[in-house]
């Protein structure tokens, strides 16, 4: 029910308004007195203000400057016997929201009200919009009071309105899509389009024709001409994920996009330019790709230019507490029950863990355990028995180095994920963060199909011929 005040020095217009307004559904506060009128408006809202303009003690354009001066969106409509266009204009400079002459009919003044009421509803409805959509995309959304999430976001927070390319890199489920979020939406860009792409979940050719877009006629199956994702990204943000994996034929045109600021269609023999900002993330070690011949490092170094480095769960785990709680309020909330509590017993299993699939293995285990359980208190019980039952593996020899490199630590991970998980490829992908195939291709890559007691797949002229 909408609120609506009315500012009236004559008594009987204020009888008049209260019963009117109060039949078409509204809630109705009059007063004879301007200052008793901004008084009220201070301590409460009211969805709109019909002030009269001549009054003795304080006149409706008053009332309009007052009330602007600490209510700036406040709807007001004033009204008067003694029209005249200066009046109105001084009125609507001032900002009220409506003119009404007295004597009024009753179909004008409400038709008035209700334009009011409508805009401010559509004023409301788009700074909540907002709020929300600043909340799904801040720095805040980014859990964390440890030393070094503390660091991360004041460098996000620097670099964020710069148009540099930034390289984000972090294991899988550390959160580098929020952190390229953040940056869009804390931008100049900001409103532009984000859009995203994992370069790991398409075969090259499918990702080349998504990346730059294609010319009818240009494969089998283009039947029409069809925008890359870098055109539909035109004015924004275009975040790569895994731009590892991509191959030596797209990373020649990658370049060519951060060089010359252009792309070509496949099909096509046109240049055509493009304006966005080039975000990437891997959790590769892409040093060591570039030392073996994997990554160009042309491409490389164009990338790198802002580099971020997300820790890993396992290093900051004063945070693990703060991100169960939050997870199990929001499942709670979602499944619609009490907020669930963890045992001190319980936190300490999660804080003992070594969260290889990091923040996405916690806010999933979390999940599940609040789905499961029954008592409205998280339990150990609730809890998959790797985290409780942990298996003993050996995941570093004699002849590792005494400072791995992040290839020797994930083919680590991955060893330990995969014994976890007895060999169960969708679970363990599920939990490392990444796609199925992406498993496959990096078990082939570490000679690691020994865990499935699968052979290797065979790559080259020959297998890709069969």
């Amino acid at each position: 029910m909408a609120k609506i005040l009315v500012i009236d020095d004559e008594d009987s217009m204020c009888s008049f308004m209260e019963i009117m307004l109060a039949k078409e559904g509204y809630e109705v506060d009059t007063t004879c007195s301007g200052r008793d009128g901004v008084d009220r408006l201070r301590e409460r809202n009211y969805d709109l203000v019909i002030a009269d303009l001549n009054m003795p003690e304080m006149t409706g354009l008053d009332i309009l400057r007052e009330v602007k001066s600490f209510k700036s969106e406040q709807e007001i409509i004033v009204m008067t016997a003694f029209a005249s266009v200066d009046t109105a204009i001084e009125a609507m400079k001032r900002g009220a929201a409506d003119y009404i002459t007295k004597p009024f009919k009753v179909d004008e003044i409400k038709l008035a009200i209700d334009r009011s009421i409508n805009r401010r509803r559509l004023i409301l409805e788009n700074s909540e919009l907002k709020k929300q959509l600043q909340g799904d995309n801040s720095f805040d959304k980014f859990l964390g009071k440890s030393e070094s999430v503390v660091r991360l976001k004041k460098l996000v927070r620097r670099i964020a309105s710069s148009d540099s390319t930034v390289l984000i890199r972090g294991e899988s489920g550390t959160g580098k899509d929020l952190i390229a979020r953040a940056l869009h939406h804390h931008s100049p860009r900001c409103g532009g389009p984000f859009v995203t792409i994992n370069c790991a979940a398409l075969p090259e050719t499918l990702l080349e024709s998504e990346l730059f877009g294609h010319k009818k006629g240009a494969f089998t199956g283009a039947f029409r001409d069809k925008d890359g994702l870098f055109k539909v990204a035109s004015s924004g943000t275009f975040f790569l994920d895994e731009v590892g994996n991509t191959t030596p034929a797209i990373q020649v045109k990658l370049l060519r996009v951060l060089e010359d600021k252009k792309i070509t269609p496949l099909g096509g023999t046109k240049p055509m330019d493009v304006d966005v900002r080039l975000l990437a993330a891997t959790n590769s070690d892409l040093e060591e790709d570039v030392r073996t011949g994997r990554f160009r490092a042309d491409l490389f170094y164009r990338l790198n230019v802002i580099p971020i480095v997300i820790p890993p769960l396992r290093e900051r785990k004063e945070d693990i507490a703060l991100l169960a709680d939050h997870f199990a309020a929001r499942f709670s909330e979602k499944l619609n029950v009490p907020a669930k509590k963890l045992t001190p017993e319980a936190m300490q299993v999660l804080i003992n863990y070594p969260w290889p699939g990091n923040v996405r293995e916690l806010e999933n285990t979390i999940e599940r355990a609040v789905q499961l359980d029954r008592t409205g208190t998280l339990e150990p019980s609730d809890f998959p028995e790797r985290l409780t039952k942990p298996k003993v593996v050996s995941v570093v020899s004699e002849s590792d180095p005494v400072t791995p490199t992040l290839e020797s630590i994930e083919k680590a991970y991955i060893q330990y994920v995969m014994t976890q998980t007895d060999g169960r490829k969708t679970e363990a992908a599920k939990l490392l963060g990444i796609d199925t195939s992406t498993l496959y291709r990096k078990l082939d890559r570490y000679r690691m199909n020994e865990l499935t007691g699968e052979k290797p797949v065979r790559r080259g002229k020959k297998a890709a011929g069969k």
